[in-house]
């Protein structure tokens, strides 16, 4: 696929000046020169055109916001001053894999002020002797040559520096939200609703209490009255009995004494 189709498909509808991140890696370059790539990619941060078989970068358009620019596997051999003038905060370089041979041509970026990592690996430079230190001496503002810095310490990887970042800035707006003394705030708010319910609910216990001793008293009063009641109602039927029972006896004496007179 030539590289300007490529370019309409990684589009997906979208419009040039949304796109930060174009990759256009296996294409087809036409006559080794980039195409269907404009001015109008303003916002674009990271371009990767890696084994397109590019042999210039004359048709480079401006990208000043582009950050990281993947190059390797192509057929480049000169022409990196184009690099400063159209990418001027370039941080990340890749030209492994090219037809790059001497210093003369990497000194070149020695305008890309911005630099922090090249990548010449597998190029025919890297057969130079005293190759590191030759271009650490020569392009002094890069920490890591071919992943890897003057003390031979590996570089981070991209993706993962990317997301440290992220992480610490989600982390950093969390922490704004958050407000550790709004959070002290609310725990001694709680705190003293806490102890609120706990002496409303002490109060109505001691409350229901006292309701609860006076109601067995009361019952206790009425039980110890309804057992009187019932005591002096038991003695008024046996007055009444004994009285029958002596009534009844004077009316049999009654009836002996008249018979005896009769007599």
């Amino acid at each position: 696929m030539e590289m300007k189709k490529r370019i309409n498909l990684e589009l997906r509808n979208r419009a040039p000046e949304e796109v930060t991140e174009l990759v256009l890696d296996n294409c087809l370059c036409v006559n080794g020169e980039i195409e269907g790539l404009n001015d109008t990619f303003k916002k674009l941060e990271f371009l990767s055109m890696a084994n397109v078989e590019l042999s210039s970068l004359a048709r480079l358009p401006s990208l000043n916001k582009l950050r990281k620019l993947e190059l390797s596997d192509n057929i480049i051999s000169g022409g990196l001053e184009v690099l400063a003038e159209k990418c001027p905060n370039l941080t990340y370089l890749n030209l492994s894999g090219n037809k790059i041979k001497d210093l003369s041509t990497v000194e070149a970026l020695q305008n890309l002020k911005n630099l922090k990592s090249l990548d010449l690996f597998n190029c025919e430079i890297t057969n130079l002797e005293d190759y590191r230190e030759s271009i650490f001496e020569l392009l002094q503002q890069i920490t890591y040559l071919d992943g890897f810095d003057q003390e031979d310490n590996e570089a981070p990887d991209s993706e993962e520096e990317d997301e440290e970042d992220g992480d610490e800035d989600e982390e950093d707006e969390e922490d704004d939200e958050a407000g550790p003394p709004e959070g002290y705030e609310e725990d001694d708010d709680e705190e003293d609703d806490d102890d609120e319910e706990d002496e409303a609910g002490s109060e109505l216990g001691e409350g229901e209490e006292e309701v609860g001793l006076s109601y067995l008293m009361k019952d206790e009063i009425q039980d110890e009255e309804d057992d009187d009641d019932y005591v002096e109602e038991g003695e008024e039927e046996e007055d009444e009995e004994e009285e029958g029972r002596r009534g009844e006896k004077r009316k049999r004496e009654a009836e002996d004494d008249g018979e005896e007179d009769d007599d």
